[in-house]
């Protein structure tokens, strides 16, 4: 990684990967042929040849519950030079979204993908709109050329998780 990438991502963050609740990933809009696992999991997306594509037109709706409560920093979307993803809306925890209300929500966060994202370099996200994260939507509107098709090679999101207390643990204090 870059020294340029590497700041990006702060000090202490991971790629949240092994937080993803697996079980209940979907992806709206996704050709059969080239699915999301092919962008999201280990080996699948270090591998340029596999990538997620759209089926109907260039939209994208990716909705990624965890298995605990997360804090989000920034996101990796990397993607070919033409159809690579544009403008990608981000929503913290907003369930049962599709395509007819999407736009009912105002994002989280937005971002505009340049030729140097697709290539690798990670997006800060808006840091304080992804405290308390239980699953987080991408929404990819658009594509860099404008064509049918979007290509996405690869996601990795940062962050840290987020400390839970064990109310058990606790022991109840007597009054004095």
């Amino acid at each position: 990684m870059s020294g340029e990438s590497a700041s990006a991502i702060q000090k202490g963050q991971v790629d949240l990967l092994d937080f993803i609740d697996w079980s209940s990933v979907e992806c709206l809009n996704q050709s059969s042929t080239h699915s999301l696992p092919n962008a999201i999991k280990q080996g699948y997306r270090e591998d340029d040849g596999l990538h997620l594509e759209s089926d109907a037109d260039e939209q994208l709706l990716l909705y990624i519950p965890f298995t605990q409560v997360i804090k989000l920093s920034a996101i990796l979307i990397k993607g070919p030079e033409e159809e690579g993803p544009k403008t990608v809306k981000l929503f913290s925890n907003k369930e049962h979204m599709g395509f007819s209300n999407v736009n009912d929500f105002p994002p989280s966060d937005v971002a505009d993908l340049s030729p140097d994202n697709l290539k690798g370099k990670p997006v800060p996200l808006k840091y304080v709109k992804f405290q308390n994260v239980r699953s987080l939507t991408i929404f990819i509107e658009d594509n860099q050329t404008g064509s049918e098709i979007t290509k996405v090679q690869k996601i990795t999101l940062y962050g840290t998780t987020v400390e839970t207390t064990d109310m058990k643990g606790l022991k109840k204090v007597e009054d004095h």
